[in-house]
């Protein structure tokens, strides 16, 4: 049975190791302005998602800002 995380409210098998890998994996860009993420309900500074290791059972959000209406 492998490690879950739960991402954006959605099981997910852990593939990754840190908050910067899973981005990649989702196909977001790290360097893209207007992205934040949590991690167990609280804001994980930009600066720290390379050294934020992820574990099972860890919940994710990800939120992508966008200009419209």
């Amino acid at each position: 049975m492998s490690a879950k995380i739960l991402v954006n409210g959605k099981d997910r098998a852990m593939t990754s190791a840190d908050l910067m890998a899973l981005l990649r994996e989702l196909e977001i860009d790290p360097a893209q302005r207007g992205v934040a993420v949590a991690l167990n309900g609280a804001v994980v500074p930009r600066s720290d998602w390379t050294k934020t290791t992820l574990r099972e059972g860890d919940a994710i959000e990800v939120v992508k800002l966008f200009a419209g209406g």
